[in-house]
Formats: C-alpha cells, structure tokens, sequence
C-alpha cells in the first residue's frame, strides 16, 4: 500500500518514484503542482532533496511533499513572509505552506511563489545568482 508522507517509505532516488509511491489518491496533486512548478521555472532541476520532490537550480529552490490531508509546499520562510498576505487563507507556518486537498490548487500562487525562490535562490554552477 502507498503512503501518504514523505517519511518511512524507503529511498526515493527519483520524483517519479515518490509520487508512484505515494496513495493514488493524492497522486493528481502531487503531478498538478510538479507540472506547475516547472512550467513557472523550466531552468530548474528537478531532485529528491530532504526526501522530498525538490526543483533545484545551484541549491534548493522549492519543496512539495504528500501528507495525510494536505499538500506540503515548501519554499522557505523568507517567501511565506513575503507572500504572507496571498496565503492568508492557508495553514502557513515559517517556510511550510499547506494546501488541503480539499481546496482547489492554487495554480497562479504556486508559480509566482515558484518563480520568487528562482529569482532570489538559483545559481549557475559557479555559485553566481542567476534569476529568472
């Protein structure tokens, strides 16, 4: 049986491989908020980073993760501070933003939330910023 969580199911060593282990009920969340983030920032790479899907580009740029009755956000505190007043009406905590799986997936959200960790976090392979 898949899990609901990131935590006790083995290495995954690729995001395809999490989210195929992952309840097939929350699978279309997890492949909806994949395909948002890469369509926001195409340039970055994606990885398993802290066991969970991670788009990266020099370093870390932004998580997701399944849970139990939400999806797990992830793009640092700085920008849930930033994007504080956008996300009023979710469970927010420093870096950690939760989308129940009740809700609609907020598309715009999640690709400008995306597309400001690009801007401030990616680097090239020289450790220069890179933005978008």
């Amino acid at each position: 049986m898949a899990l609901t969580s990131h935590e006790g199911q083995g290495k995954n060593e690729t995001v395809d491989q999490y989210i195929e282990r992952q309840d097939e009920t929350v699978r279309p969340y997890l492949n909806e908020v994949r395909k948002i983030i890469h369509d926001a920032i195409p340039d970055a790479q994606e990885r398993i980073s802290w066991s969970m899907p991670t788009f990266w580009k020099g370093r870390n740029l932004i998580h997701f993760a399944a849970s139990r009755k939400h999806l797990g956000l992830y793009p640092g505190g700085e920008a849930t501070t930033v994007f504080a007043e956008k996300l009023a009406g979710y469970d927010v905590s420093k870096g950690t933003i939760r989308i129940p799986y009740s809700a609609p997936m907020p598309e715009k959200l999640i690709s400008e939330i995306a597309v400001w960790c690009y801007k401030q976090y990616a680097t090239n392979d020289d450790g220069v910023k890179q933005g978008l």
